[in-house]
């Protein structure tokens, strides 16, 4: 039988064969935990990640990652969250000093901490206050023409509406004129409407829309006067 030869500790190159023994070893090394932690009492975990991101995790029965990681504190007292700690006050205190910055230019645009600056800087804060001042004045003029660009529409508007009203008011008298000025030279309304249906009154002019109502026979009471009873003929009006 030919004796194994021993394996050269290095990264195994070959994808699969890497997996392999990734694979074979970590359940050699659970095996290695189970049995410590039955043959002796012990409270082990084991937390593996693999080169493909998936977490593997051992623990003993009965025990938590968070019970481990508390045990370690009490028993070494260190700090686990120490170095996120410092990171947490590193980033506050560099956002704190852009904070300042920030505090001074805007206070420097409203004529404020100007002690210290020297004369370059003065003129290019000028002129970028100048440059922020054009900017707002040319928005400023841009809602000015747009608010009365609405206005003169809505004159406009409310102006041909009014136009209508008096249009059709100037036509509305107009007409009323005309049917007055016609009932009267007819004799007035009744005389009127009687002459001009009996076909003897004059017709009022094209223009003048009279509401005439239009009288014709009663058949019935006609053949009512033919059988014996008032010769009166009644009419009634139809519109």
């Amino acid at each position: 039988m030919m004796a194994r030869g021993k394996i050269q500790i290095k990264r195994i190159e070959n994808t699969t064969n890497r997996q392999v023994t990734f694979s074979k070893r970590k359940n050699g090394l659970f095996k290695k935990a189970h049995e410590l932690t039955v043959l002796c009492d012990a409270k082990v975990s084991i937390i593996l990640l693999s080169s493909t991101d998936k977490l593997h995790e051992y623990l003993s029965p009965n025990t938590s990652t968070k019970q481990i990681y508390d045990e370690y504190q009490r028993t070494l007292r260190p700090d686990l969250w120490d170095t996120h700690y410092k990171r947490l006050q590193e980033t506050l205190r560099k956002l704190g000093e852009v904070n300042k910055k920030l505090q001074i230019e805007v206070s420097r645009r409203v004529g404020q901490n100007l002690e210290g600056l020297t004369f370059g800087e003065l003129c290019g804060l000028e002129q970028e206050i100048e440059g922020s001042v054009k900017d707002i004045r040319e928005k400023k003029y841009k809602s000015i023409t747009g608010q009365t660009d609405t206005a003169r529409k809505k004159a406009r508007s409310a102006e041909d509406a009014h136009k209508k009203l008096v249009y059709e008011y100037n036509a509305r008298e107009e007409e009323a004129r005309h049917r007055e000025h016609w009932f009267h030279e007819n004799g007035g309304h009744y005389e009127a409407v009687m002459g001009y249906v009996s076909g003897g009154g004059s017709a009022p002019p094209p223009h003048v829309p009279i509401p005439v109502f239009a009288l014709c026979t009663d058949h019935h009471s006609s053949t009512h006067a033919s059988r014996g009873g008032s010769d009166i003929t009644t009419y009634r009006l139809l519109q």
